[in-house]
């Protein structure tokens, strides 16, 4: 460890005489105080001079994990505080592929936290993907799951556009559907592309903007 023995008139000017003969900073020093001073008479006859001793820290290298924690582990902690809450016994995993982090829900209970529809589960993937914003540089998406629902409910999704599809060309009278977060909206409009018979929109506002079935 580096360290210097420094005076000067006050404490201030022998910590930065110090520093400049260490050429370091202050958040890179230990400061320790010998002796405060003293101004003599007419601030010369009868002086002391202030005297401190500064050592440079040794800074501890730190693992990568250590000097910055890996978002997908924050995030994996932060939908598990939310899930704590509803005190359920949950055990949540993290799956990473290129930009897209799925959390998988495991555990008793497990429909409670799914909901309606899904609805309390993509709240809670609501939740994670604003969070996800500030834990991490660059973007990603974030799937919270709950023991393979998403893909059952894509299923579900793919069969009720086919068959509201099938009644707004019989009927030629457009169709609306419930109100879905943008994701279930995509699958409605990804799976009727390929059909000549009808298009698709989506109309209105978050959280209640819907997808509107169309004869052509």
């Amino acid at each position: 460890m580096r360290q210097i023995t420094a005076t000067g008139q006050t404490v201030d000017e022998a910590v930065q005489s110090a520093l400049r003969q260490l050429n370091i900073t202050e958040d890179q020093a230990k400061i320790e105080v010998i002796d405060e001073g003293k101004k003599g008479l007419l601030g010369l006859f009868g002086s002391k001079p202030a005297i401190v001793k500064v050592a440079q820290v040794e800074e501890a290298p730190l693992e990568e994990d250590q000097a910055e924690e890996d978002p997908v582990e924050k995030i994996q902690k932060y939908v598990e505080n939310i899930v704590n809450k509803f005190q359920v016994d949950v055990k949540v995993d993290a799956e990473v592929d290129q930009n897209v982090v799925t959390l998988q829900l495991t555990g008793e209970k497990i429909a409670l936290l799914i909901g309606k529809r899904g609805q309390t589960l993509n709240a809670v993937q609501y939740l994670a993907q604003l969070a996800m914003h500030q834990f991490a540089d660059k973007y990603y998406t974030v799937i919270v799951d709950a023991e393979g629902y998403r893909e059952r409910r894509k299923e579900t999704l793919i069969s009720l556009a086919e068959r509201l599809a099938d009644r707004a060309s019989k009927t030629k009278k457009d169709v609306k559907i419930e109100p879905m977060p943008s994701f279930e909206r995509k699958v409605i409009h990804t799976v009727l592309q390929k059909r000549t018979d009808v298009e698709t929109d989506s109309k209105g506002t978050d959280p209640n903007r819907y997808v509107v079935i169309k004869p052509k």
